[in-house]
């Protein structure tokens, strides 16, 4: 496994309050397939991780703006969960820019927990099928999406997870979905634009 990923750039989408583990154990996992990674999040600086989505954990360092990131430089994204992580980035017009070019060129993604919150505002869940922590399950249906409760979902590159309780698997899917690299575009929502 340590060569899967030999030369492959993989990008994590992350902003203040995203859940550390779901940030550190894919990283780790893509890392350890022998990719890089890079932090994009909505500025320069640092963002705060927390644990439990409340308990500040450290302050992890950016590697670049979403604003200033090229889709060409990456053959994967990860996008980790947390409940204001994702609150935050599906405010920012270069956020949602940035996924949706990402969807239409139909690289793979990895979204874990609340993460998939930034996927429904980019419009970017509809006729597709996920998972996601409960709470947010209602507004992907109403976005378009089909639910399921599984430990880990593929749809056309986009695997999605629960919670940090089903990391493992989540972590083994998207190395396998980032060595295959771009997939089929699914023709749905804002990515068909």
């Amino acid at each position: 496994m340590a060569e899967e990923l030999k030369g492959k750039r993989i990008a994590i989408l992350a902003a203040d309050g995203v859940e550390q583990v779901e940030l550190d154990r894919p990283r780790q996992a893509v890392e350890e397939a022998g990719a890089e990674t890079e932090l994009l999040s909505i500025e320069a600086g640092e963002i705060q991780a927390v644990e439990h989505d409340i308990q500040p954990t450290e302050k992890i360092a950016v590697d670049k703006a979403v604003v200033d990131a090229s889709l060409d430089d990456y053959d994967g994204l990860i996008l980790p969960g947390g409940v204001g992580n994702p609150d935050k980035l599906r405010k920012e017009g270069a956020v949602i820019d940035f996924l949706q070019g990402w969807f239409r060129e139909g690289k793979p993604v990895g979204v874990i927990c609340h993460g998939p919150w930034t996927l429904v505002e980019a419009d970017l869940v509809r006729g597709r099928t996920l998972t996601s922590y409960p709470s947010i399950r209602t507004d992907i249906r109403n976005a378009g999406g089909e639910v399921v409760d599984e430990e880990v979902v593929t749809d056309h590159g986009l695997v999605s997870s629960r919670s940090p309780k089903d990391l493992d698997g989540f972590c083994a899917k998207i190395v396998e979905e980032f060595a295959e690299g771009p997939h089929e575009v699914a023709h749905t929502g804002a990515a068909a634009g």
